[in-house]
């Protein structure tokens, strides 16, 4: 063998060797990743910054909450004889579903606005449709200046919740993604037991001129409190700012052992990659006039189209199952049923019980499957409007004097709900489409469930008269519900413990998610890779089983 020969050989060998022993580096790494971030990925003080962040721009939700209930507490008040603004029922249903129909509109301002202005200033903003709709209600002298407030407060409602979750789901780490977005229905929640407790005991008046201190407080507390979204900076070229979000964010978490750079530069780094590709991702999608199609694209894309067609179903479903129209009308649903309990009272029990059960909804959507809780939710819906519906036709005809039960079924009702079918489908607006579309394709569904909603809420008392009475109307949303149960058994995706980037990946039918080519990764990259995965102990164990098996060959 000549020389040549011999010295290539030597090389070779070398160079296996050097490569073998740079994947056991590789693999070392990724264990002392694993390890380190094991230790605050279910560690709760880690992440309070990212909480607090969380629940502060969720804060405007009680506003919201507030506004949705109001119509419950402010149509019986109106109805009754004495009333300085009498109303027919026709206008009843406009006063309280108007308010849905303006979210829509809302919601696509919004979607436009958190691109240009930011998460955090489109929330403010909010504030100022809403004050002045809540004046409008408080010194209305008629129908008409109700009709205005509600508009306002309809308007403001939709700038308020489209950027607090976009915000939310991109400041939280995935494991705490699904619970912190929950907070937003939970705070509404509390704003509809606010509404209905102090409609129990105070007038309409008094009760729209509180409204206005709700509103202006969270304001205050986003100004004070909470940094702007890193994502939305760093794809505004904000590098410092960015930069100081996620040291807020971040500052909490322990230094990694295996590095000394910060973790928070470290989605610094991420972003400002992501960034890269997407600005390289939108020159290729300019033609030749030179018009951005990115966005366009992305709804014609299978990660655009196929959330929006699930997210639809999903919404009508929720809607007619009756979830909204117990919201909007509670103190006429339950007079309704014939019950001799008081409906206000009752309206606020409903309140209590959509409250408690958010707070354990934030648990369940962290611990147990999204398809899972659907089902069980639906599931126990259809029981319990079966059976009041069963007991208001009995009331009807005289042939039982149980006039509570109908109240019951309907708090267990409302509890069957708050395990999945109200909160999922909100939650997967920001959960199911990708980075590109995500600020406007939320918008887009948002606006497209409270299109739903209002027609919901508007045919309530039609159906009812349609059906023949209120044990009807219960019965058609068991029979919704039971829809429902078969529709998140086939069709609906799971997202659980999912990235986002999975969740992107399985829309576009690929097993992984699709990574860009990169030069050979330097350690900060493969934190990064581990930081976005969900899966990092599975990931320990399948590394030191390799590890394990080369030493003993």
């Amino acid at each position: 063998m000549d020389p040549l020969s011999i010295g290539s050989s030597v090389l070779s060998l070398h160079q296996r060797e050097n490569s073998e022993q740079h994947k056991d580096d590789a693999f070392r790494e990724i264990i002392a990743s694993c390890r380190s971030l094991s230790k605050y990925e279910t560690n709760l003080k880690s992440a309070l910054p990212q909480i607090l962040s969380a629940i502060v721009a969720a804060s405007f939700h009680i506003v919201i909450g507030i506004s949705l209930a109001y119509s419950a507490i402010l149509i019986p008040q109106l109805e009754q004889p004495d009333s300085d603004i009498p109303i027919t029922k026709g206008q009843s249903s406009w006063i309280a579903s108007i308010i849905v129909i303006m979210v829509p509109i809302g919601s696509l301002v919004a979607g436009v606005m958190m691109e240009f202005l930011g998460r955090l200033n489109t929330i403010k903003l909010a504030a100022i449709p809403c004050v002045a709709g809540w004046v409008a209600i408080a010194l209305a002298n008629n129908f008409t200046w109700i009709m205005v407030g509600r508009v306002l407060t309809g308007f403001a409602c939709a700038l308020g919740t489209s950027p607090a979750i976009v915000y939310i789901t991109e400041v939280a780490r995935p494991d705490m993604r699904g619970s912190l977005i929950s907070s937003g229905p939970t705070l509404a929640s509390l704003g509809m037991v606010i509404a209905y407790a102090k409609g129990a005991f105070m007038n309409w008046r008094l009760v729209s001129w509180i409204c206005i201190i709700y509103t202006i407080t969270p304001v205050l507390l986003i100004q004070l409190f909470v940094p702007e979204s890193p994502v939305w900076l760093v794809s505004k070229g904000r590098i410092e700012d960015a930069a100081r979000s996620l040291r807020f964010l971040y500052k909490k978490y322990p230094q990694p052992e295996h590095t000394d750079q910060p973790l928070s530069e470290m989605h610094l780094n991420a972003l400002l990659k992501e960034r890269e590709t997407k600005l390289a991702e939108a020159r290729r999608n300019v033609n030749r006039h030179g018009v951005q199609q990115s966005k366009l694209r992305g709804f014609l894309k299978p990660t655009g189209y196929k959330p929006m067609v699930i997210l639809f179903w999903f919404f009508l479903i929720q809607q007619f199952s009756g979830i909204y129209i117990t919201l909007f009308f509670a103190v006429t649903f339950i007079q309704d049923v014939g019950t001799e309990v008081n409906a206000f009272t009752a309206s606020i029990f409903v309140g209590l019980t959509r409250f408690t059960m958010s707070l354990l909804n934030a648990w369940l959507l962290k611990r147990f499957p999204r398809r899972q809780l659907v089902m069980v939710s639906t599931t126990g819906m259809a029981i319990c409007m079966f059976v009041s519906g069963l007991f208001t036709l009995w009331i009807k005809e005289g042939t039982t004097t149980l006039t509570w039960i109908p109240v019951v079924g309907l708090l267990l009702y409302v509890c069957a709900s708050m395990i999945g079918l109200l909160t999922i489908p909100w939650t997967m607006t920001a959960e199911l489409f990708p980075t590109e579309i995500r600020g406007i394709a939320h918008s887009i569904s948002y606006s497209m469930a409270n299109l739903l909603m209002f027609f919901a809420v508007q045919s309530y008392r039609t159906i009812t008269d349609l059906l023949g009475g209120a044990y009807a109307v219960q019965w058609m949303f068991a029979v919704v519900s039971v829809i429902g149960f078969f529709f998140a058994l086939f069709f609906l995706p799971e997202t659980h413990g999912k990235s986002l980037a999975e969740i992107e990946a399985f829309f576009a039918g690929k097993s992984q998610p699709q990574r860009v080519p990169t030069e050979p990764a330097a350690k900060p990259s493969v934190t990064e890779h581990l930081i976005r995965s969900p899966s990092r102990e599975a990931k320990l164990k399948e590394v030191e089983l390799m590890l394990k098996n080369k030493n003993g060959a």
